[in-house]
């Protein structure tokens, strides 16, 4: 079989595809794509997110060298396809992303998400919560998706999924980082709140005043032995790094500081993750989604970690 990027099928990774759980058999993680976009507040295209992740994947060689790690032969990871999102029903899609999730995880194999839009990470966190208790979150992201409403009567959308996820008891409100916030907002209350909430802010300035090693530090400090979860938004990013995305915000994290506070997650307790915000049509160089591939496969190189060290 070629290994040539542009041949074959863009399976993630070039992983088997397992479109749902077998009892008895073994896998370490599924990575699920949740190609919904339906409550997007700016630019819609997330929807083909997953598949422009996948289709760059097909560049993720295999050894990371960074970590001195080989995912791909250290885990079992299968490419669980799509959900059937339903794009006119947010409550319902979410039921069956956390339904498919949780197949899943009831297996014992975690859950790597590519999105979509950032409402799929509450599905996503619940699944991973109802295994493992409340969840440290490491939350990349330029906006806090903390807001109670984003419009009003409606719980849901892409910018609530954090305060759904805290009201449903998924997070462990002491061990919940937000990285890369920045840009304007409505008012002061939106830092006020998220903080009231227990969101420890570290935005995209801090890490370009403090530097990597200390974000890493203190993350590692707080969350201790603790399972986490890690959600990346792409916006967390500066658009001339991730321009293919919904609501992009100047300023941000550069690819390397990003994939430096990733790596120096290595040795935490990593019990599930997502990727989102991938939006192709805003960026026809694929850059974004060469970002998302790999950003999939830097969670993928931690998790490796963890199982390596813990046999």
């Amino acid at each position: 079989m070629s290994n040539s990027p542009f041949c074959g099928i863009a399976s993630f990774g070039r992983q088997e595809i397992c479109l749902a759980p077998v009892a008895g058999r073994n896998v370490d993680v599924a990575v699920l794509g949740c190609p919904f976009d339906s409550s997007v507040s700016y630019r819609s295209g997330t929807r083909f997110g997953p598949r422009a992740i996948r289709e760059q994947s097909m560049m993720l060689w295999g050894y990371h060298n960074a970590l001195n790690i080989a995912p791909f032969d250290v885990l079992k990871v299968v490419d669980a396809g799509d959900v059937d999102v339903i794009p006119v029903d947010i409550a319902r899609t979410h039921a069956l992303i956390e339904q498919a999730a949780r197949a899943w995880i009831d297996q014992g194999t975690m859950v790597l998400g590519l999105g979509g839009e950032h409402s799929v990470a509450l599905p996503l966190l619940k699944a991973a919560a109802a295994k493992h208790g409340p969840l440290a979150v490491v939350h990349f992201d330029a906006h806090g998706d903390t807001w109670t409403e984003e419009y009003p009567g409606y719980p849901l959308s892409h910018g609530t999924p954090f305060i759904r996820a805290i009201e449903a008891g998924a997070i462990d409100t002491q061990r919940y980082f937000q990285i890369g916030i920045r840009g304007p907002t409505y008012s002061a209350s939106d830092y006020l709140d998220a903080r009231a909430l227990g969101a420890r802010i570290i935005s995209a300035d801090d890490v370009g005043e403090r530097g990597v090693r200390s974000i890493v530090d203190e993350i590692r400090q707080q969350v201790g032995n603790q399972p986490v979860y890690l959600s990346f938004d792409v916006d967390a990013l500066d658009p001339a790094f991730a321009p293919g995305t919904g609501t992009p915000e100047i300023g941000g994290l550069t690819s390397r500081e990003a994939t430096g506070i990733l790596r120096g997650l290595a040795g935490l307790r990593i019990v599930g993750g997502d990727v989102v915000e991938v939006s192709p049509p805003y960026d026809p160089s694929a850059i974004t989604s060469v970002l998302g591939a790999n950003l999939a496969f830097e969670m993928l190189a931690l998790i490796a970690k963890s199982k390596s060290s813990s046999q």
